[in-house]
């Protein structure tokens, strides 16, 4: 199993990446981190981690899931084309397309929720729903190949069930 987790160039939120990623790791699954710079990024609570590889070379044909991690940092995607590239080639490929906490607004953004269940932190509810999106006031939610879930809290129960379906 190889999951791309996409995390922000700066204020990631830090449970958001190393719970999920914790949880796939002991699933099998091996991960590679990308970042807009490909260098290390920072948590909100310190974390740091040292993007693999830059997002631009992220292939979604790679890996069987692609993650957007959360924080305020996210951010930096929500209007990014390269980002938004990559989570609409992972689910016309059939791949598991995730995001948490804020980043579910990317999936949004890219047109992937458009009559689909999702949830989202709750200061980007319009955000999701001014794209059509159906939401769910859920920690976690799984609409087919989507799987969103609306923050810290959720992160452990997020990489569970992104484990679970790639198992």
């Amino acid at each position: 199993m190889k999951v791309l987790m996409v995390v922000a160039s700066n204020n990631f939120r830090d449970e958001e990446y190393l719970e999920p990623r914790h949880v796939l790791e002991s699933f099998g699954a091996k991960v590679t981190v990308a970042s807009s710079t490909g260098r290390e990024s920072r948590g909100i609570g310190g974390a740091r981690v040292l993007a693999d590889i830059a997002l631009k070379e992220a292939r979604a044909e790679d890996y069987e899931a692609i993650i957007f991690v959360g924080g305020s940092g996210a951010k930096e995607y929500f209007e990014d084309e390269v980002a938004m590239d990559l989570a609409k080639a992972s689910l016309k490929a059939g791949k598991i397309t995730a995001a948490i906490c804020i980043a579910p607004v990317i999936l949004a953004n890219a047109g992937l929720l458009q009559g689909k269940r999702a949830t989202v932190f709750g200061s980007m509810k319009g955000d999701l729903l001014s794209k059509g999106a159906i939401l769910i006031d859920e920690n976690v939610v799984v609409d087919g190949r989507i799987i969103t879930a609306n923050g810290p809290a959720a992160a452990n129960r997020f990489g569970l069930s992104i484990a679970e379906r790639l198992s």
